[in-house]
């Protein structure tokens, strides 16, 4: 796997992936990062903050993913309705029992088609089928089920889907927070980052009684794998109040 290439930038690569962690960490706008940047002494605009989120953030989201562990196979089929350039649309997405986002996909339409296409890229993405598969009473799950002739059990009902209901809190915030999605290849390109970093900070898989886990130290080690995707040891916690004019240009 290649390393990220921070050539012919102004900044030094712990500056941008502090930028960037932040951003995608955290339920900030882009402004929000520039100010936090500023009280440090870096004077970086939000502009460069976008384009840096929109050209290093796919590839570390890419290495969060190829890091992570085996998703359980008990999956929760959900979709909630989201309003992009003023037209009605559907995000369709797919968690396991254990909080952690599997898959994603922005679709126009609520109906078998569109089910289906979220269920084969999830099948294709994960490369297992699952033992259950929990949704709604939405009958388009149920004709995709069929349509794929899967032979898991598949469980429909409200509450019992609520696994996939509470997912759905952090895409709201981030959604508040940028004043709504401007497109639908923007709302996928964002998601898909913001879905493979909070699977990294995701502290809810439950433990055995047998088994001893130091919680207090599960944030930094999230931290430091953040920070080998992005090609640095140094985690964002580590990183030192520079001052922007020993960056500066001659």
């Amino acid at each position: 796997m290649a390393s990220l290439c921070y050539r012919r930038h102004r900044f030094p690569p712990g500056i941008i992936q502090h930028a960037i962690w932040l951003y995608l960490r955290f339920t900030l706008s882009y402004r929000d990062v520039e100010d936090l940047l500023a009280e440090r002494g870096l004077d970086i605009s939000y502009e460069t903050v976008r384009r840096w989120v929109l050209k290093f953030g796919p590839a570390i989201a890419r290495r969060l993913r190829q890091r992570r562990p085996r998703p359980s196979d008990h999956w929760h089929l959900d979709e909630m309705v989201v309003r992009i350039a003023g037209k009605r649309t559907y995000l369709w997405r797919a968690v396991d029992h254990e909080g952690e986002v599997l898959d994603m996909l922005v679709q126009r339409r609520r109906d078998s088609r569109a089910a289906l296409r979220l269920m084969r890229k999830l099948l294709k993405r994960q490369g297992f089928a699952p033992k259950l598969l929990v949704t709604d009473k939405l009958r388009s799950y149920a004709a995709a089920f069929r349509r794929l002739r899967l032979t898991c059990r598949h469980e429909q009902g409200l509450r019992k889907n609520n696994r996939a209901e509470n997912s759905h809190q952090a895409v709201r915030r981030r959604e508040r927070k940028l004043q709504r999605f401007k497109s639908a290849r923007s709302a996928q390109r964002f998601l898909s980052m913001h879905a493979a970093v909070h699977n990294t900070f995701n502290l809810q898989p439950p433990t055995p009684p047998y088994l001893a886990i130091d919680t207090a130290d599960l944030p930094g080690r999230s931290c430091r794998r953040v920070a080998s995707c992005c090609g640095s040891g140094m985690t964002p916690a580590e990183l030192p109040a520079v001052n922007a004019r020993s960056f500066a240009l001659p």
